[in-house]
């Protein structure tokens, strides 16, 4: 969801500088920054937005610059004495507290509200149909931007959707390896168990057993994984934003890794559910900067 595009355009005396920024953002938020003379724009532009866009923190920036053909400045007398006032007051209220002031700077004082002043009337703005033209040609390059990085995006989805793949195989061939062995140990125990204590009822231990086996079982993570790489697939071969389904789809990546973890009872199933995490983690990064 991160993008960046700028355009500088002149006419009617006027220098007219767009900037369209994104980052990441759970949904859309728009920013506007435009001179006051341009308000009346913001609804409009905020449409196109919301038309062309899904998710991110998008801010637009339009600085308006005066064309410097026939233009001159002249100091305002009057802003000056009052600027120059303004700053002496300061500086006493400052030394009867005991601080010291840095000097202003010429430069500071001439920035000063009013205290420089354009010759000559306000320089027409363009209509606002062409206004919108130059705002639909900045979005068309915003988007072209963001295209190029979700295209490596996808790439990079891609290969490590494919590193997951044998990742869970090798967790359900551990995991089989796993019950056979289990399986075993559990029947020795069991008949140690019942050669040195006529009270145990057996019925009893079956039970605990078969509960124990529910527990302990990953055969419907490892199913659900299988499914849960088929669906990022074919995610990533659907037209329009996928962002949120995504992120919806990391958290249920994240759920059943966590699952298989604390239902392994196996060292070597525990690390390849911990080896799934860190591929899935990577993942979610990555899927924050989708739309």
């Amino acid at each position: 969801m991160t993008g960046y595009a700028a355009r500088d355009m002149a006419g009617d005396g006027t220098i007219r500088a767009w900037e369209l920024r994104s980052v990441n953002g759970k949904g859309l938020d728009l920013r506007m920054r435009l001179p006051d003379r341009l308000g009346r724009l913001e609804s409009a532009l905020r449409d196109r937005l919301k038309a062309r866009l899904a998710r991110g923190s998008v801010t637009l920036n339009l600085r308006l610059t005066r064309e410097a053909a026939g233009t001159s400045v002249s100091v305002s007398e009057p802003a000056l004495l009052g600027a120059l006032a303004a700053i002496a007051h300061v500086e006493r209220a400052a030394m009867a507290e005991g601080l010291h002031l840095t000097s202003a700077r010429p430069t500071d004082i001439l920035s000063m509200q009013g205290v420089l002043a354009s010759d000559g009337a306000e320089a027409a703005l363009p209509d606002d149909d062409v206004l919108l033209a130059e705002f639909d040609a900045l979005v068309d390059a915003f988007l072209a931007a963001r295209g190029s990085e979700g295209a490596a995006l996808a790439n990079m989805l891609k290969s490590q959707i494919a590193q997951m793949r044998p990742l869970v195989a090798r967790a359900a061939q551990l995991a089989a390896a796993r019950t056979d062995t289990a399986a075993e140990r559990l029947r020795d125990n069991v008949a140690k168990l019942l050669a040195t204590s006529e009270a145990m009822d057996p019925d009893r231990i079956a039970q605990e057993l078969a509960v124990l086996a529910v527990k302990t079982d990953v055969t419907e993570e490892i199913d659900r994984l299988r499914a849960h790489i088929d669906a990022a697939e074919a995610l990533l071969a659907t037209d329009g934003p996928i962002g949120r389904r995504f992120d919806f789809l990391m958290q249920e990546f994240n759920r059943e890794a966590n699952t298989l973890c604390s239902k392994s009872g196996d060292g070597a199933l525990t690390q390849a559910g911990l080896d799934l995490k860190v591929l899935i983690d990577q993942m979610r990064e990555q899927v924050q900067n989708l739309e």
